[in-house]
This record gives C-alpha cells, structure tokens and sequence, in this order.
C-alpha cells in the first residue's frame, strides 16, 4: 500500500467529488465512503508510524553494535567479527555524541500515543540510553581506558582462546580474528597515549589498580608462537581445512603474534612498570578526581538506573547490613556457635569441612549436583523457560586469579550455549558454603534463564534482545537467591548462611562503593568493613574492593535492583492476595527483557491492577 494510504486520493479529490454528485443520496454515499476511507487513512498512517519506528530501532541496533563490536560479537551478531573501536580516542568519542545527537532526534519525529506498549518500552529504552550515555560523554573517563577487572584488553584474551565468542568455524572467522588482532596492536598504543594524557590530567588508576596490569600483559609474551594464547585458536582449526589452508591461516596468525602483538605487549608492561604505575594515585575513589563528583554521579545513575542519590544508597546500605546480621545471628544460634558474629564469620572462612575439594573437577561436580536438585522444582515456579543450552566451566588460566564467577550468555542462534565460568585459582582453599546461593544468581533461574529469555523473545526488537541494564539483570539475579528453599536448596545451615552472606555482600557493595567513591573511604577503610560484616575471606574482599575502584557504581545494581523486584511482589501478592500466581509474576518480570526499574514497576503495576 502507498505510502500516503489515500491521503492524496482525499485530498486532491475531495472537491470533484461534491462537484459532481449534488443529489442527496449520492452525498450521503459519498460521505459514507469518505468515512471509510478516513479510518483507512488512519490506520495506514497508524502503521506507516509503526514501521517507522520498527526501522529506527533497527537502524539504532546496527549503530550501536557498530560503536560496540566486541559486546556484538559476544551477542552473537557475526558481521562486526572483524571489527575493534579505539574507545577512548577523542574521534571515536565524536562518534558516539553524534550516534547519541541523532537518536534523540528521531526519537522527537515519533508519535509515542501511537506505539503499542512494547514499543513504547523501546522508546522509552533507547531515550534513557541517550540520555545516560549523553551524560557519560561530559566526563573524561577515557583517559583511564584500562584496569584488572573488564575491558577490551581481557575480552580479546577470551576471544583469542577460542572457547568464547569469537568463532573459529571458517576461513573468514579466522581472517576476521586476524584482522581484530592487527587493529588491537593499534588500539594498545593509543592506550598508552591516552593514558599519558590521564597522567598529565592527575586521571589515573589507583596505584593498588594499576599494579595488577603487568601481569596481564606480560602473561602475553611467550618465547614460542605455540606457547602464546592468541595462537590457541590454530591448535583447534576444523579438519575440513586444506593443508594449504591450515599453512595460510598459520603462518599470518605467526606472523601477527611475533611481529605486532608481542612487541605491543612488551612495550605496554615496561610503560606501565615504568611510568604509569608512578604517577598513579594514592587515592581510592574517582571522587578524588577533578571530574570525579559529576562522574560518579553519572555512574550511580547509570547502574541503578534511578534518581537515588550517593548518600540515599548509603544510608539504605547500612540498615540493610543491619537487617541481615541479626539474620545471620539465627543462624549462628542455630549451629551452636557461641562466640561473636566476627569469629563466626572467620569460622566460616576457615572451617575446613567446608572446603572439602582436592581436584577442580570436583567444585564443577558439586554445581552439577545443584542443578539436579533443583529441576524438578523450577517447573512450580516457572512456566516461561530458556531453550538456550546451558554449561559450566572453569575461568580461563590467563583471568582467573583476578576472575569472579559469572555467567556469559549464549549464542541467540543455539550454536554457543549459555555457561557459568567458576575461577578456581587454589582448589584446596575453596570454600563451598555459598555454592547454592551462586548457582541460583549465575545460572538458573538467574542470569541464565533473565538472558536467555530476553535473546530467544522474538516479540523484542534486536537491540532489546541483546541490551543490558545492571539493576534489572543484576536484581534479578540476586532476587532469585531469595528462591532457594522453594527450589529444595538451603537445607544445610550452612548453606542458608551462605545465602545470607551473599546478600549481605551486596548490602556491603551499597556502603563501600559509596563510600569509596563520594565519602573519601580508603581502599583500607573499605577492605576493613567487609571483614567485619561478611564471611568472605580477605583475599577475595580485596579482590571485591579492587573491582569496586575499578567500576564505580557497577555494584550498586545488585542490591537496587533486587529490592525493587521483592517490593513488586510483595505489592502484586498484597493487592492480588488469592489471584497472585507466582508463575506469572515471574513471566511478566522476565518476558521483556531488561529495562530502567521505572518501566518494570509501571509493567507490574499494569498486570496487577488487570
């Protein structure tokens, strides 16, 4: 159908048809067709909006996977393979304000009455991106465009293993990665340049931060081609390659290690070791920076995707790490334990019972385990599950001694399923006492089924399918801890505690994060109340504080997010009282994927008051 659905036949028409149709009945005919034909001009116009704004999130996906291609190759989206941004250069960040200038632009030319309402959630998305990432382009956050915890240097590390994202299927996926590893050598130098610019600025990593970097990079260099993680991926290529294939494919991945890559790592160790780790700073929170208040602001806003403020987070911290140790004082009842909460919690930490493993293979037998106690009980609180395969693996060598558990997505496709990484860098110190408790939050039904729903709804558009919010994903995630005993979990106190501490975890995220980043807290200060409050042990608090101080803000989402959701469905068990189905609440909670708490609550509110 044209375009303009009749509004040019009315129009231009209009005035012959009443010239020549003076009879009465002829007019009332002819007002009876111009009626019909009006509410067919408004339902065309209604659908020429609809794929208008169909094709602008389209448009909007491509761009932002353009801006991002290494999160587009984690999702899935193979045509950006090839591709690596220089993030922190001033050109690239150019892009992004004019990618963000031109959204909000098309965003004003649509009628937002006319959208249906998942379309109106899209809008209301890709507004909220704009304006956040509009608010994250006034700082100068690219001249600290590395740290130990995340970013393109590691992502290249798992891409290059050949057992992430990255494909290495066929000759094309093996050009691509090659070619991603010529524009990484280019993407280390300017780095090192921003960083400079950083040094020269007072912007720079904590020098307990920048410390942990050498490593990395050093771990890169190795006297032998075969030796080197980059070449993983040759020792794996498809038996369906010719010799002269596998010989090509070899000798450029040689050539691309020995002449471009290593030299860069080299040169990025000795400038850290030599002048980046001297200029860092003393203090531990952005606050301290020149651009440091605004920035953490836009950070809070940003992960928690509310209006809260710093000292709003904080205080709410501390009454929820006040709520959960009395809990945790039950719990220590009920095992016997006579003495203070502290030296329960340093009873935990060392209680060898407690870490009973010898072999890797045994932490990843025992979450295996969890997962078949829990299966027959998720049908009774889920009727909306993934089809996305699931597996659990051991965090990679080169991460791992700085690695968190966590979840990686699959392959929206079916052809990469979804997996729990478990860092087990000593196995004999592994204390398994909140295994449950992280099951449930990594795996199922936490990010596994949140994620995988979210990429297999076929309702969403792309960019919602692959899109992230921390507060929601994140809340999600630490609200289906709470589910442990509904899916036969918790049995052991031990275990039940290791859900409390979990939750107290990210109760202490709401105060140290704050803390370290608009209260002047010291790395010290921060280590020092997690001790006090949790049964962590030390090594993997100063590990969790570090990665605090490497992403502000990041750890406010956990705790935000998951409050917010039990506040829904205390709310929707309230107001509904004997109509609440459990099964449904969860369905409207996951089946359109992430969004800013403010459009889960309207969503909710909607369902219960149906």
């Amino acid at each position: 159908m044209a375009k303009l659905c009749f509004q040019e036949f009315i129009t231009d028409n209009f005035n012959t048809f009443i010239i020549q149709n003076k009879d009465n009945m002829k007019k009332t005919i002819l007002f009876g067709i111009l009626i019909s034909l009006s509410f067919l001009f408004i339902q065309c116009k209604s659908e020429s909006n609809n794929g208008d704004f169909v094709a602008l999130t389209k448009n909007y996906f491509h761009e932002k996977n353009l801006l991002n291609p290494l999160d587009a190759t984690l999702n899935g989206q193979n045509d950006y393979n090839a591709q690596l941004v220089f993030e922190m250069t001033d050109s690239f960040r150019k892009e992004q304000a004019t990618f963000f200038d031109k959204y909000e632009t098309e965003l004003s030319k649509v009628d937002y009455e006319k959208l249906s309402e998942e379309e109106k959630n899209s809008f209301d998305i890709i507004k909220w991106e704009v304006a956040v990432g509009k608010q994250l382009l006034n700082s100068s956050s690219n001249l600290m465009p590395i740290h130990q915890f995340w970013g393109t240097h590691l992502t290249m590390g798992q891409f290059a293993s050949g057992e992430s994202a990255q494909p290495f299927k066929t000759e094309k996926d093996y050009q691509d990665f090659q070619k991603r590893m010529e524009l990484y050598a280019t993407w280390i130098d300017s780095a090192m340049v921003y960083m400079k610019k950083g040094m020269a600025k007072g912007i720079v990593l904590p020098k307990s931060l920048s410390i942990k970097l050498p490593p990395q990079f050093d771990d890169m260099v190795t006297t032998k081609v075969e030796d080197n993680l980059f070449y993983s991926s040759i020792k794996t290529m498809p038996e369906t390659f010719s010799e002269a294939q596998k010989e090509a494919i070899k000798k450029s991945y040689t050539t691309t290690i020995n002449e471009k890559l290593v030299p860069k790592f080299k040169e990025m160790s000795a400038f850290l070791k030599s002048e980046y780790i001297p200029a860092s700073r003393t203090t531990s929170g952005i606050g301290s920076l020149p651009i440091g208040k605004e920035l953490y602001a836009a950070y809070v806003k940003q992960w928690t995707t509310t209006e809260m403020t710093s000292e709003e987070i904080h205080e709410l911290g501390l009454k929820e790490v006040a709520r959960l140790k009395a809990e945790m004082e039950k719990v220590k009842t009920q095992v016997g334990f006579t003495g203070t909460i502290k030296e329960f919690f340093d009873h935990v930490r060392s209680k060898r019972e407690l870490m009973p493993f010898t072999k890797p293979e045994e932490v990843i037998a025992n979450f295996e385990k969890i997962h078949k106690i829990i299966k027959p009980n998720v049908d009774k609180l889920f009727s909306l599950q993934p089809k996305t395969a699931f597996q659990i693996k051991r965090t990679e060598a080169f991460r791992e001694k700085t690695a968190s558990a966590e979840y990686v997505q699959g392959a929206a496709d079916g052809s990469r399923p979804g997996t729990f990484y478990v860092p087990i860098p000593d196995v004999t110190k592994y204390n398994f006492y909140a295994d449950e408790d992280l099951f449930l939050h990594e795996a199922i039904p936490g990010h596994h089924f949140q994620m995988s729903l979210q990429q297999e709804n076929q309702a969403l558009p792309d960019f919602r399918k692959f899109n992230w919010f921390g507060a929601y994903g994140e809340g999600w995630a630490l609200y289906t801890e709470s589910l442990g005993k509904e899916l036969g979990l918790y049995n052991d106190p031990y275990q039940y505690f290791g859900m409390l501490g979990s939750e107290m975890h990210r109760a202490i995220r709401l105060v140290v994060d704050t803390g370290l980043h608009s209260k002047n807290w010291t790395r010290e200060q921060a280590i020092q109340y997690s001790l006090d409050n949790e049964a962590e042990s030390e090594l993997s608090i100063v590990s969790e504080i570090e990665r605090y101080m490497a992403i502000p803000g990041q750890a406010l989402s956990y705790k935000i997010g998951q409050l917010k959701i039990l506040e829904l469905r205390k709310k929707a068990e309230t107001k509904m009282d004997s109509k609440f189905d459990i099964k449904k609440f969860h369905q409207i909670v996951l089946e359109s994927g992430v969004m800013p708490l403010s459009l889960l609550e309207k969503k909710v509110n909607a369902w219960i008051e149906k």
